[in-house]
Order: C-alpha cells, then sequence, then structure tokens
C-alpha cells in the first residue's frame, strides 16, 4: 500500500510539475504577446500621427508696388489646404514691414470663409512688406514671401518748381518771382506748389511742418541750417546730398552740395 501510494504520489507530483512548466510557458507566452515595452511603441506614433499639422499654401497679391506718400497699399493674402484643395479658414494674418533689421508688425485680420485676408496699408518708406500667417490648431505659422514696395515722395512737383527758378538772382528780402533771399525762396515754391504758408525767415520755417530724421529725409523737404539751434539758411532737398537754394548776395538760384551737418529737416507735404 505504501508502495502504490508512493508511486502515485510521484505520478501526481511528476503531472504537477508539468503543469507547473506549462503554466510557466503559457505565462511568459502571455508576458511576450502584451509586453508594455510593445505597446508603449505603437501609443506615440499614433498619436503623434493625430496631432500633425498641415503647412498651408499661400497666395499674396499687392494692388501696386510703387504707391505715393501718404496713400495706401492693398495686400491681399489667400491661404489653401494642400491636402484637399479647401480655403484655411481660420488664423490670424500679419502684415509686416522690413524697418531698421527687423520685420515690424503693421496690421492684422482674421481668415474667413473665403480663406483671404485684405490688409490696408500707408508705407511711410520704401522697403520690403509680407504676410505672416500665424497658425493655428490645424495649420502650421507661415511667412510669406517678401515683395518691394517703393514709396514715391510727393516732393517731384517742389522740386520741379524749384528748378524753374535756376539762375534767379539773389535779393535780400525778395520773395520771388524772379528774384529771392533763402526763406523767400522756399516760401514762394512750396506756396506756389503745396499751398503751404512760411514765414520769410529761416529760423522761423524750421518749426513748420513734420519734423523728419537725416536718414530718412526725402526730395522736396525743407532743409533748415543752423547755427547752434538758431536756423540762418533755407534750402529745398533734392536728393543725394544735394539741394536748392538762393545763397547770398552776388550768387543765384542753384543746385548744390549741401553745406555742413548741422541741420534739420522739416516735410511740409
Amino acid at each position: 500500500m505504501h508502495e502504490h501510494s508512493s508511486s502515485r504520489g510521484r505520478r501526481v507530483r511528476g503531472a504537477g510539475t508539468i503543469a507547473l512548466s506549462l503554466g510557466l510557458c503559457l505565462c511568459a507566452g502571455q508576458l511576450i504577446a502584451s509586453s508594455p515595452a510593445s505597446a508603449a511603441t505603437a501609443t506615440p506614433i499614433t498619436a503623434a500621427a493625430a496631432s500633425a499639422k498641415v503647412r498651408p499654401v499661400v497666395k499674396t497679391t499687392y494692388s501696386t508696388r510703387k504707391v505715393k506718400a501718404g496713400a495706401s497699399i492693398k495686400v491681399t493674402a489667400k491661404y489653401i489646404n494642400p491636402a484637399n484643395g479647401k480655403v484655411v479658414t481660420s488664423g490670424l494674418v500679419r502684415l509686416q514691414a522690413f524697418r531698421k533689421g527687423k520685420w515690424v508688425n503693421q496690421t492684422s485680420k482674421k481668415l474667413g470663409s473665403s480663406g483671404t485676408a485684405a490688409l490696408s496699408f500707408k508705407p511711410g518708406a520704401s522697403g520690403y512688406l509680407r504676410a505672416v500667417y500665424a497658425g493655428s490648431s490645424k495649420f502650421t505659422s507661415l511667412a510669406g514671401g517678401k515683395t518691394y514696395v517703393s514709396v514715391v515722395p510727393n516732393g517731384n512737383k517742389i522740386i520741379n518748381e524749384a528748378k524753374k527758378h535756376v539762375g534767379s538772382l539773389y535779393k535780400f528780402g525778395a520773395a520771388g518771382p524772379t528774384r529771392f533771399d533763402c526763406s523767400g525762396y522756399t516760401m514762394y515754391v512750396y506756396k506756389k506748389t503745396i499751398g503751404k504758408s512760411l514765414p520769410h525767415k529761416a529760423n522761423s520755417q524750421q518749426k513748420y511742418g513734420k519734423s523728419v530724421s537725416k536718414g530718412n529725409k526725402q526730395i522736396g523737404d525743407l532743409i533748415i541750417f543752423r547755427n547752434g539751434s538758431y536756423g540762418y539758411h533755407a534750402g529745398i532737398y533734392a536728393g543725394s546730398g544735394y539741394m536748392y537754394d538762393s545763397p547770398h548776395t552776388g550768387a543765384r538760384v542753384s543746385k548744390r552740395k549741401m553745406i555742413g551737418s548741422n541741420y534739420v529737416v522739416r516735410r511740409l507735404t
């Protein structure tokens, strides 16, 4: 009986060992099949694909590339989803101007159902413009190509009148139409062309119009030369460092190189 029981016990133990081995194999198989490392690898790929943004395509048009000073230019930017050809209807578009080595925001507008933003801007100086899409939850931001826009100063009319009097003799206290002193000459030209009334004195004329930095002066601007802060001579800027003026007794109205560096610029247009 003991031997039989012992034999059964051995058989039971053997079966248990086999079952245990199978169980371990099964568990190991389950562990391999549901490996956390495999699951972790699959999840980020799906999430990244779901969150990927589309880079839109932009078409930008300009109403003109040459505008008169003080006039507006219209820039229209239209954005397309390249994946399906449909317009992009959400997000902000900014119009930027390149000034002093950096892009500066000028105006902005939200995209509408047409996928376009029409931006109006009065450029104060010639330079590059561009439209920039700020992006949205579905689309990446996008800076459009830059376009150079020229600003034509209103000074052409002023300069044309100034040229007419080249050769006129200087006469102290004279204000045209055939003889001039310096401030009488500028007073006559600005009154004739743009209807601006100036006093007959260079020091007083420097208080009229808008102050403009030397680096931003344009043809037709009034130039007042100073001794300290006192204005003693007036001329009209002709571009490239030249001016028209009626210099002194015995001289005539002419176009000549600007004198000195102590001067102020006034824009009367």
